[in-house]
C-alpha cells in the first residue's frame, strides 16, 4: 500500500474549514457500512465515516493538543481500515479492532507505515508515514482509550449501531500513584527566592518581575493549568458579599473539557493582580466584561501569552533556581536536578499537595483544581504516606 491523496489526505486545519476531508473510494466511505445505525435517529448530518469523524473531532477545536492527538489516532485507524482491511471504519468488528491493537505494536510493512529515522516531514509529503515506530504499551492503551471514546460518541450520535471496542476485556482500575512531580516546601521557597532576586532597575525588568509574581500566584494559589492561564481573561474575576457582610473575590475559568469552575481569589492573589495591572497601566481591579488576557507579553501588546512562551519563562526560573541551589555543594545536587525538571503543571501538583498537607478539606481541594472525583485529589495526600513511613521506621525493626 502506498499513501496517496486518493484516500489519505490529512485531517488538517485550514482557514476556511475545520478539516480537509480524507478522500476514499466510494465503497470504503462508510455510507453502507455494516455497523451503521438504521432508521432516522442520527443526531449528526454525516453520511460517511470521514464526516462522522470530523463531527467528533470538531468538539475539540478549542484544545489544540487534544485535537492533534485525537486526529492522529482517528486518521491512523482510518488508513489501516481502508488500506489494509479494505473496509470502512463503520464495518470494523471487534476482531478487527483486536488485530489493529496488535498492528500498533509492530506496524508492518515498515516501509509503508513508519517514517524514516530522524525525519520530520509535512503531512502532504510523499514520504510521510503515520508512525515513527512501534507504539509502546502505554501509547497503545492511550490509542485504544481515544478510539473507544470516538466509537462510543458515534453510537450515541446515532451514526453507528454499536461500539466494537466495548467488548474488550475491562481491567480493574488501578489505584492512582501518588504524585511525585511537585515541589516540597523548601524547594518552593527557593523558587520564590529566585524571583525575589530578579533585577527591577528598568521598567522592563520591573514588569518582568511583577509578571512572574503574578504568573506563579495564578499557578500556585489557583492551581490553574497552563491552558487555563493562556485561554481565560481578567473578566473572569468577580466579587460577592458573604453572609457576614464581607467582600470575597472569585475567579471563574473555563478549563479542561469546557468545564467552568470558580476558584477563591485570595487576598494575596488580588494584591498581585492589582500590582500587575497597575504596572500595565490598568485600574487595579478588572471590569466584569473585560477581555484583557490573564497574562500579557512584556510591552504594549494586548494578546494572550502563548503556551510556549509561558513554558520558556518558567523553565528559566527553574533553571536559575537549580543553578543557585548547586552552589551549596554536592549534597544539594538531587534537589537541583529535581527543580530543573519542573514545569508549569508541577506547580498545579504543588498547589494540590500543599493544600492537602495543610489539612485543607479535600472536597475544597477537589473543587479548586476542578477534579471530577475525590479519588483524583487523594493523590496529593503525601502526609499520610509520610506518617506511614515514620511509624514503620519507628516500630517495625529487624534488630540484627
Amino acid at each position: 500500500m502506498v499513501f496517496t491523496p486518493d484516500f489519505s489526505a490529512a485531517l488538517t486545519e485550514s482557514e476556511n474549514e475545520p478539516f480537509q476531508a480524507i478522500l476514499t473510494a466510494p465503497e470504503l466511505d462508510g455510507s453502507t457500512g455494516l455497523n451503521r445505525a438504521h432508521g432516522n435517529q442520527s443526531q449528526i448530518a454525516a453520511n460517511t465515516d470521514i464526516d462522522a469523524i470530523i463531527a467528533w473531532l470538531t468538539r475539540f477545536t478549542d484544545s489544540p493538543n487534544t485535537l492533534a492527538n485525537y486526529r492522529k489516532e482517528a486518521e491512523r485507524l482510518l488508513l489501516w481500515s481502508t488500506g489494509t482491511m479494505q473496509k470502512p471504519v463503520s464495518s470494523l468488528t471487534h476482531e478487527d479492532l483486536l488485530a489493529y491493537q496488535r498492528f500498533l505494536s509492530d506496524p508492518q510493512p515498515a516501509s509503508q507505515w513508519i517514517m524514516g529515522r530522524g525525519r520530520k516531514l509535512s503531512r502532504t509529503h510523499n514520504d510521510w508515514r503515520p508512525f515513527v515506530g512501534p507504539l509502546s504499551p502505554s501509547s497503545r492503551r492511550q490509542a485504544t482509550v481515544i478510539l473507544n471514546g470516538m466509537f462510543s460518541w458515534l453510537v450515541a450520535a446515532g451514526y453507528l449501531a454499536g461500539n466494537p471496542l466495548s467488548l474488550s476485556r475491562q481491567r480493574a482500575r488501578k489505584a492512582q500513584a501518588r504524585v511525585t512531580r511537585y515541589l516540597d516546601e523548601d524547594t518552593w521557597s527557593e523558587v520564590k527566592q529566585t524571583i525575589d532576586a530578579l533585577p527591577r532597575d528598568t521598567k522592563r525588568n520591573q514588569e518582568h518581575y511583577l509578571r512572574l509574581r503574578w504568573l506563579l500566584s495564578l499557578l500556585y494559589l489557583c492551581g490553574l493549568r497552563i491552558s487555563e492561564v493562556t485561554q481565560n481573561t481578567m473578566g473572569g474575576f468577580f466579587c460577592r458579599r458573604t453572609a457576614d457582610g464581607q467582600i470575597s473575590w472569585w475567579l471563574e475559568v473555563t478549563g479542561k473539557g469546557e468545564k467552568i469552575r470558580t476558584i477563591p481569589a485570595t487576598h494575596e492573589l488580588m494584591i498581585e493582580l492589582a500590582n500587575y495591572r497597575r504596572e500595565k497601566g490598568y485600574p487595579p481591579y478588572p471590569a466584569p466584561d473585560e477581555t484583557t488576557p490573564l497574562l500579557l507579553p512584556i510591552g504594549t501588546q494586548v494578546r494572550p501569552l502563548t503556551r510556549a512562551a509561558v513554558h520558556t519563562v518558567l523553565k528559566q526560573v527553574f533553571k536559575s533556581t537549580a543553578e543557585r541551589i548547586r552552589t551549596g555543594g554536592v549534597s544539594f545536587e538531587f534537589q537541583a536536578q529535581h527543580v530543573e525538571q519542573a514545569s508549569a503543571h508541577w506547580l498545579r501538583h504543588t498547589a494540590g499537595t500543599h493544600m492537602a498537607n495543610k489539612q485543607v478539606d479535600l472536597r475544597h481541594v477537589r473543587d479548586n483544581l476542578g477534579h471530577e472525583s475525590i479519588s483524583t485529589t487523594n493523590i496529593y495526600l503525601h502526609s499520610s504516606d509520610d506518617a506511614r513511613h515514620r511509624e514503620t521506621e519507628e516500630h517495625h525493626k529487624i534488630d540484627w
